[in-house]
């Protein structure tokens, strides 16, 4: 396994580039595979047609709200985390420690409750208390397997698309989403056998999901304790990790609303009261949006943190995770655009559907979709990447849609215990590499790509 792990590394380190090249290297191979493979039917030349439709695919108006909506997320699931009910919650957490194995489970366990609420929560959330439990054990003298804490520290990203945050399932949550997508794209006959949306009651909140679910939280759980009973432990030095809750001089009427907790709690407590007026139908019928999601967290976000200068410290220290979406997302459109326009997506929806049948296709995509998260580590960005031909093959094979979407989620959560993209805050705040907590999430990928694929096969 560490020969295996040395080697993902260095496969990851020497051949891939970063994120943002690697999306600009899958535009170019789009637009020549376009070029040669898809017929001109403007009155363009063809690589002209290409290019409009890739440059209309990068401000498709749409997708754009969608790239916010998906940044917001992180950011206030980021913002929540450095508050101070969560860090209590945290330190709270650590002083159960005692040694490697229930150290694993006190980490590995609430990060994937966590992440299943909100994935750029869980992911912070993880980080800060793999990293205190490891301060903890190192103030008292207790020996654990650091990099076994740090991976189950990211072991929510393993189950996050399945959940509440997920961006495929709260995306076609939304009315008119998947027409949207696929408009122009597929012919009138498709459009109209879409739905208008696909409720979260039938996705995220359907019983199969919730048993997959809970079947991975289960055995990640009893890997992760049975590993940390076997691991040896290690050395390491940790300086303690501050959480930034400092009180600031008020010295004008200015500053003293800023700094106001009365001021900042009643606008909070605003914006729930306008959620719960505006989205309980919906809550009871169990469907949740990218919108209703993220002004349920802004308002929480508010009141926990207790004023506005505290919240906006909060964002600023997390609105540097967002630049991946910001930059990357835009260049993802793009090839959708090129995919979609030129007729991409039917040609890859009709070999799928030559090869498949309703009970291999799921399979199929869940691989598929993992595959495709090594070089484009974003759900958000893969949705509007594969989601069309997901959709289109899908119905042409008669697979209940919300079950292709779900098979998406898995594929593209899973392998992010393989690609270090979404590792590297958390490698920042826990001072660990991504060789020594490799071997623990390459275990953890295992055993939940056999569930999945069980899962998928069953239900």
């Amino acid at each position: 396994m560490m020969r295996f792990t040395r080697f993902v590394e260095t496969v990851f380190r020497r051949f891939l580039p970063s994120p943002f090249t690697i999306a600009i290297v899958l535009t170019l191979f789009t637009l020549v595979l376009a070029l040669l493979f898809t017929e001109n039917n403007t009155d363009k030349p063809h690589l002209q047609a290409l290019l409009s439709f890739w440059e209309t695919g990068i401000w498709n108006n749409g997708l754009l709200v969608f790239a916010y909506q998906m940044m917001l997320i992180l950011v206030l699931g980021h913002v929540l985390v450095l508050s101070s009910p969560v860090e209590r919650l945290i330190l709270l957490l650590t002083r159960n420690v005692t040694n490697s194995a229930n150290a694993a489970v006190l980490v590995v366990l609430p990060t994937m409750l966590v992440s299943f609420f909100n994935w750029g929560l869980g992911l912070i959330f993880g980080a800060i208390l793999a990293r205190k439990v490891g301060e903890y054990a190192q103030l008292h003298g207790i020996k654990i397997n650091y990099p076994l804490i740090g991976a189950s520290g990211y072991a929510g990203l393993m189950v996050w698309h399945g959940g509440i945050s997920g961006s495929a399932p709260i995306k076609v949550s939304e009315k008119g989403h998947l027409k949207d997508l696929m408009s122009g794209y597929s012919g009138e006959q498709l459009l109209m056998d879409l739905p208008d949306t696909i409720s979260t009651s039938l996705t995220v909140f359907s019983s199969w999901n919730l048993i997959l679910f809970m079947a991975v939280l289960i055995l990640i759980s009893l890997m992760a304790y049975f590993m940390g009973k076997r691991s040896s432990p290690t050395t390491y030095q940790l300086s303690k990790y501050k959480f930034d809750h400092e009180p600031e001089s008020m010295a004008n009427l200015s500053e003293r609303l800023d700094h106001s907790k009365i001021f900042a709690t009643a606008f909070g407590l605003l914006i729930i009261v306008a959620f719960l007026l505006q989205y309980t139908p919906m809550l009871r019928s169990l469907n949740i949006t990218p919108n209703m999601l993220n002004f349920f967290m802004l308002g929480l976000a508010l009141i926990l943190h207790g004023s506005f200068s505290r919240f906006l410290n909060a964002v600023e220290a997390a609105i540097g995770d967002t630049a991946g979406i910001l930059i990357q997302f835009p260049l993802y459109f793009g090839i959708m655009g090129i995919m979609g326009s030129s007729g991409m997506i039917n040609g890859i929806s009709d070999f799928f559907v030559s090869i498949s049948n309703e009970l291999t296709f799921p399979i199929y995509t869940f691989f598929s979709a993992g595959l495709v998260n090594i070089f484009v580590p974003s759900g958000g960005g893969q949705w509007a990447v594969q989601g069309p031909m997901i959709l289109e093959t899908a119905l042409q094979l008669n697979v209940p849609l919300p079950k292709a979407i779900m098979a998406l989620a898995y594929g593209d959560q899973i392998t992010n215990m393989l690609q270090p993209f979404w590792a590297l805050p958390l490698l920042a705040i826990t001072k660990l590499k991504a060789k020594e907590i490799l071997p623990y999430t390459l275990l953890f990928m295992l055993a939940g790509i056999a569930v999945y694929v069980c899962g998928l096969l069953i239900f």
